[in-house]
This record gives structure tokens, sequence and C-alpha cells, in this order.
């Protein structure tokens, strides 16, 4: 019988042509609408998937443990390519831009990825409003470059005031203190309004609701409560650990009198109160 020869090409071998990276965006403008027919005006850019913290809300350790698979860095997008996926979401309407993880500090030379994200505007000419959210522990070392490179305002996570509660939720024995420094030298950087999240877990940290707004009660910084959220099946989520917003509202309301405040825009989920 004949043989029969396959020729094998070794992929390997093969090296794709660099493509370069467009000046100006290729598609057409055009605002970019959700099923509910609202312009899109918020794209946010994840820049990691690691985090040094161990979140149990978010990235408990029995599921990201030392053996856990993240994505190796050459599968993460370049600085270049987030710059050219952004610049077209702006030609589509996109206003602000919101860089996250993980925990986004811990990509090396975020500043540099800020400042060419500040080189956009929209088609109007009109800056971007781009902001950073951020478990804090990297914060205080990094706020005044980023500021410099044209960041506008941060976002920061703080679950507890009590020490020993933080450490429980963050997992990995961080102390609040650091985090708290990171909002100070935020806001001596000029990154504002800064923004504090609190995400509330029934058994673990409701006992930190009335603390956390009388702290910042008076302070130049906005804090905000999260309900619990599922987040597929790496958290464990359960309904009976979630505090509806209502009843954190009514918590506070007890001893610190709340006033509604109206909404910064149409289709805001977020319900605001003055105290």
């Amino acid at each position: 019988m004949p043989e029969k020869i396959i020729p094998i090409t070794d992929l390997r071998e093969l090296r794709l042509p660099s493509m370069p990276v467009p000046s100006a965006p290729e598609a057409p403008t055009g605002l970019l609408n959700d099923a509910l027919g609202r312009p899109l005006h918020d794209l946010r850019i994840s820049v990691t998937d690691r985090c040094n913290f161990r979140c149990v809300y978010c990235m408990p350790k029995e599921v990201f443990d030392k053996d856990y698979a993240y994505l190796p860095h050459g599968d993460l997008l370049s600085f270049e390519e987030i710059t050219r996926v952004a610049r077209l979401f702006v030609a589509h309407g996109v206003e602000k831009l919101r860089l996250t993880g993980g925990e986004p500090l811990l990509r090396k030379n975020l500043e540099g990825l800020v400042g060419m994200l500040r080189a956009l505007s929209t088609p109007s000419g009109r800056p971007l409003d781009i902001t950073l959210t951020t478990n804090g522990s990297l914060l205080a070392r990094k706020a005044q470059a980023l500021k410099d490179a044209g960041l506008d305002r941060v976002t920061v996570s703080l679950d507890a005031l009590d020490d020993t509660v933080f450490r429980r939720m963050n997992d990995v024995d961080f102390a609040v203190a650091d985090v708290l420094h990171g909002l100070d030298a935020a806001h001596a950087a000029g990154l504002g309004p800064i923004k504090v999240n609190m995400v509330v877990k029934r058994g673990t940290n409701e006992d930190q609701i009335l603390p956390m707004a009388r702290h910042f009660k008076g302070s130049p910084f906005i804090l905000r409560f999260i309900e619990y959220m599922d987040v597929g099946a790496s958290n464990g989520w359960n309904m009976d650990e979630v505090i509806p917003s209502a009843e954190v509202a009514r918590r506070i309301g007890l001893e610190l009198p709340l006033a509604p405040v109206a909404a910064n825009y149409s289709g805001e989920t977020a319900a605001r109160w003055r105290y």
C-alpha cells in the first residue's frame, strides 16, 4: 500500500505580522443604547484579574487559593489595546472610564495607562471622566502619581472600621489604618470626590454600619452601602446574608436623621441620602 504523506506545519513557527493601533476610531460614531433604550455613557475596564485581598464576598480563599490559575500576563489587554477599545467606545457616546480589577493598582505602571486614556476626548472635545475602584492597599503610595497622570477620582472599598472585623472581611490581615491613610493621600492629591464603598453582609459586619456612618459624617468622602451580591459560584452567596438597603437606611436613621437627595441622573440605581 503506497504511503500517504500529510504535511504538518508547526504553528509555533508562524509569526503573525503586528497590527498597528489606529490613531482614530475606525467605526462610525453614534450612541450605543442598552436593552431599555438608555444611552451607554460608562465603560468599566478590568486591567487585571489579580487581587491582594481575599474578601469573603468576592474572592474567598477557598476558591482563590495558591493554586488558582490566573490569566497569564500575555493574555491581558495591553495598554495600547485598552486605549484603542476606549477610543472606539468614546466615539459611540461613552464619557466615563472606570478602571477596575481585581485590584487595578497591582497592574504595573497603571499611571502610564491613565496618561494614555487622558489624551482621549469626546467627539465634541470634552475631557473624559477617568475613575479608579481600589481596595486602597496601595493607594497611599500611588495617589499623587495617578493624579499627575490625569486620574480624576477614586472609589475605595472599606467594609469596617473595627480592625478585627475588617481583617476578617479581607482575610489577609490588612489593617484599617492603611486604607484610611490611602483615603487621606487621595484627598490630598485632589482625587475627588472620593467614594467609600462598604459591602454589608449579615452576620459578618452589619454592626459596622453606624460606626462607618458616624466616622464619615461631615467628611469630604461620600459613603455608600452596597448590598451583598451574588457574583456566581465563587462566594457561596445566600439570601439570608443580605441586608436590604431599606434596613441599612432604617438603622442609620434611628440615630442620624436622613433626608432623601435627588438622583444625579436619570436611571441612577442608588438611593441617595443626606445626614
